[in-house]
């Protein structure tokens, strides 16, 4: 039997009760599909910070290294606000993991559920159909550049950041967006500020030579102020949007608010192997940890994810997908997305039906 060790790191806040929700889904989906997972949790974060000095210790990053992917909660909390950048727990903790497993492509799936349509902020027939995956640069450009920093002049303080990408860079996230556009609609955006940036010029001359080797894909191009423009226009007509670091941060909010709540956001970041980090889009929402009623959607499609890209179990994720569907079609609802004649459910009691859902499902399928 195949089997997947998975580090599993909670983390703070709604993190903990989030992921003790999602793995009995975990466990159940490996038993129906055939293979087996090794779960080993290590601390991380603002918990970590408490227990060991460190928001990444040593040890978590060991559990990490003989992992075949990260299982994440989320991090952060108003107690560690006064704590200097470079130690606070979200820049100490998920930055490291990002750099030590070359972690270089963040992938946000999009996707209105036609039960949730009244979710979102955008009228029913504009935010209906919507299902398109962003494809973010992770590691580079604005954020990263050097050099960066503040200097003092004569006029008073000047700040420096650096906007800098590699021509390697950009082909590997190229990659694997047109291949992930290969398995989809075929089609590709490209979102740069080619008539004002050099970078989004190499940008451009380098995804047209990739999608050489992609024939069967659509490339498009898009300016970057356009594209958000689009994004509440008509959010239907993307498949696969491809951007570099700030654009695609910004970009990926947006797309966010169509659906109508972070809490049904997954997302992954991997790099050249198959390892990945798989979390939820949301933050640690301290105001309501602890209350369970924080919605677990987000979380268990982190886990469908990681089952996809990870461990090319994509049976088992598409079912895991189809459950939370079903789960929605009924009725359920956790508070943040509950209206009207919604069937209010706990954190805990929306995971446990969507893995009832899993399991009824598969017996109906033989």
């Amino acid at each position: 039997m195949k089997t997947y060790r998975v580090a599993v790191l909670a983390g703070d806040g709604i993190g903990p009760e989030l992921v003790r929700a999602t793995i009995p889904i975990l466990r159940l989906a490996s038993h129906l599909y055939g293979f087996e997972l090794i779960f080993e949790e290590a601390l991380v974060g603002g918990t970590a910070i408490e227990a060991t000095g460190k928001a990444l210790p040593p040890e978590t990053l060991e559990i990490c290294k003989r992992s075949q992917a990260i299982f994440f909660g989320a991090v952060g909390g108003k107690q560690w606000e006064n704590l200097p950048p470079e130690k606070q727990p979200e820049r100490a903790a998920l930055l490291p993991l990002r750099k030590t497993f070359s972690l270089f492509a963040n992938i946000r799936p999009v996707y209105c559920y036609p039960e949730l349509l009244d979710a979102s902020p955008l009228k029913p027939e504009i935010a209906s159909g919507v299902d398109l995956i962003i494809v973010r640069e992770l590691t580079g450009g604005l954020y990263f550049g050097q050099p960066k920093g503040k200097i003092y002049t004569e006029q008073g303080e000047r700040a420096i950041d650096t906007l800098v990408y590699e021509t390697s860079e950009i082909e590997r996230i190229s990659i694997i967006a047109f291949e992930i556009a290969l398995r989809r609609k075929k089609i590709l955006t490209l979102v740069d500020k080619a008539n004002v940036l050099e970078s989004s010029v190499l940008w451009r001359k380098t995804v047209k030579e990739i999608s050489k080797n992609y024939p069967d894909v659509q490339l498009n191009f898009l300016y970057v102020d356009n594209a958000a423009m689009q994004m509440v226009l008509r959010p239907s007509q993307f498949d696969v949007l491809l951007c570099e670091n700030l654009f695609g941060d910004i970009l990926s909010d947006e797309a966010a608010g169509i659906a109508g709540s972070l809490g049904l956001l997954a997302s992954a970041s991997i790099g050249s192997t198959k390892f990945g980090l798989y979390e939820p889009a949301g933050g640690s929402a301290p105001d309501i940890a602890g209350k369970n009623i924080a919605n677990p959607i987000a979380q268990i499609l982190s886990g469908a994810l990681m089952f996809e890209y990870s461990f090319h179990e994509e049976a088992a994720a598409q079912a895991i997908k189809t459950a939370v569907g079903d789960v929605l079609k009924e009725g359920y609802r956790t508070l943040d997305i509950a209206k009207g004649s919604s069937r209010y459910c706990s954190t805990e009691e929306f995971a446990d039906k969507v893995a009832q859902k899993l399991e009824e499902n598969f017996k109906n399928k033989k």
